[in-house]
């Protein structure tokens, strides 16, 4: 399956095996939640879901990648105690708590995680000293004779043989005792996240054309060539810092990450000419409305690589606003919560309102610490937080500075504030919505009916955040081509595309 049904599939696993019954006990006994064995090349972002399902279902989390310890670290190490048995004193082999299941104790003292993940990597490349402990834990849930803690959830993720020379099999006692699924690259679903999390765009569109160069490990005399999705995406964020310090990212640079030579010059080709093209085809002006009848006519008589350049660099124009847009209002919905709960304070009458609005920020400043400690928060999330947090501590400072007392005007004030940044965003999202009009113009008058419109409004549908924008902000044209060129009802559909789409938000 791919990564996006197994994460789902996992979350699902999760749900069953933390639901309590009217006794406060697990439905199903810690002993018969099998672990989740993930079974799939290497790259393809086993790792990374386990972060994110962690996040999701509000868990914790502690990682291992089991290659990095030996049978000590992980079973604990011996000592002598003497203990009695039938009157008569023994000593008795001990072993200090596994270094792993202490680690569990520590997340939950550290963030009141009672329940989480604990995620052993490369489970199937253990050393030979380990791998007895390894099978133990796999089928009873300890190290040595350390239990892991009731509520955390076994997953391990390993590579099969054929990408690790390292890889142990394991015996079908074992593979009985867990609930292995198999993964395997897709581009389509890794596409999806790819656009979540501001993939390059010269990335997105090579890709688009050349999807077979998504993901390839190939074997020849001079060892193993490879691409992969975690290759394409560290690329992409060295890519992103290389520009905002204005270096070139060359062949050599590409090679880096993607290790596979054919793949790595192409890109870098492709990369060259995606920079000239974002030149050429003055973009940011196109987007403000500067129609260039020649360069228009250019486009439409380039070559279809070149095609599909233009109108991933449009798109990928259109992304950055949109993807603004959406932050802005996230930033503001949180906002208007605290807000409407300083409201709610201020009817209750119980305190100062200034002590009132004291207590509301500084409860919302530790539970954003709180998450932040416990990993449950995107880097996105963090700072949309951090950003209404200072705000609200501006708005405080305002209070204060103009020595404001009665609690209907403090709200006043503050309303109004909030009133101003709601216009600011109101601005921004006409400004937004008449780039979309200055795109499609760009489109028609360049492409008519044709594919490249058909790829536009697919991309587009493929966007959370372009979908999100459009069904608050209605395009006409947007609608109109989706139900001429995609023969289906946009409508009806755009909030289950949101659903759906969010998935890897």
């Amino acid at each position: 399956m791919n990564i996006k049904r197994a994460k789902e599939e996992i979350k699902n696993t999760i749900k069953a095996y933390l639901l309590k019954n009217s006794h406060g006990e697990y439905e199903i006994l810690s002993m018969r939640q099998r672990p989740i064995l993930l079974m799939g090349p290497p790259g393809i972002g086993k790792t990374q879901i386990m972060e994110q399902i962690a996040r999701e279902c509000g868990i914790g989390l502690v990682s291992y990648t089991i290659t990095h310890h030996t049978r000590q670290s992980a079973i604990g190490l011996p000592y002598i105690e003497e203990k009695t048995y039938g009157g008569r004193k023994k000593h008795v082999t001990e072993y200090t708590m596994s270094e792993i299941v202490a680690a569990i104790y520590d997340k939950i003292e550290e963030t009141g995680l009672k329940e989480g993940i604990l995620f052993i990597d490369e489970i199937n490349c253990v050393s030979e000293t380990l791998a007895p402990a390894m099978l133990q834990f796999l089928q009873y849930k300890t190290f040595g004779n350390h239990k892991i803690p009731d509520g955390w959830i076994i997953a391990a993720a390993g590579n099969p043989p054929e990408y690790n020379k390292s890889v142990r099999d394991f015996d079908i006692a074992t593979l009985d005792r867990v609930k292995k699924i198999n993964v395997e690259a897709d581009f389509a679903v890794w596409k999806e996240y790819a656009k979540q999390a501001d993939v390059h765009p010269a990335i997105l569109s090579y890709l688009t054309a050349r999807p077979q160069h998504f993901y390839q490990v190939e074997t020849t005399v001079d060892g193993k060539i490879f691409a992969t999705p975690r290759g394409w995406e560290d690329l992409s964020g060295f890519l992103e810092v290389y520009e905002k310090i204005g270096l070139a990212c060359d062949r050599d640079v590409v090679s880096q990450y993607i290790q596979h030579p054919k793949i790595s010059r192409d890109f870098a080709n492709y990369l060259e000419l995606y920079h000239k093209y974002q030149a050429q085809y003055q973009i940011e002006q196109v987007l403000a409305g500067e129609r260039n009848e020649g360069l228009m006519e250019q486009a439409a008589k380039a070559p279809f690589d070149e095609r599909l350049s233009v109108v991933g660099l449009l798109l990928s124009g259109l992304n950055v606003e949109f993807r603004k847009a959406g932050k802005t209002e996230n930033y503001l919905e949180v906002l208007f919560e605290k807000l409407k709960e300083f409201k709610e304070c201020l009817s209750a009458e119980e305190e100062e309102p200034l002590k009132c609005f004291l207590r509301i920020l500084e409860r919302f400043q530790k539970e954003l610490d709180g998450k932040r400690r416990a990993g449950l928060l995107t880097r996105e999330e963090q700072y949309r937080y951090q950003d209404v947090s200072d705000t609200l501590e501006r708005y405080l400072n305002i209070a204060k500075g103009e020595t404001l007392r009665e609690g209907e005007e403090i709200f006043i004030r503050f309303a109004g504030m909030f009133g101003e940044e709601r216009e600011l965003y109101e601005t921004l999202c006409s400004s937004v919505l008449s780039m979309v009009e200055h795109a499609f113009d760009f489109m028609e008058g360049t492409f008519g009916n044709g594919q490249e419109m058909v790829i536009f409004i697919t991309e587009l549908n493929t966007s959370y955040d372009a979908v999100r924008f459009l069904s608050e902000n209605p395009c006409e044209r947007y609608y109109q081509y989706n139900k001429e060129l995609l023969f289906e009802n946009r409508e009806a559909d755009i909030l289950r595309k949101l659903d759906r789409l969010g998935e890897f938000s």
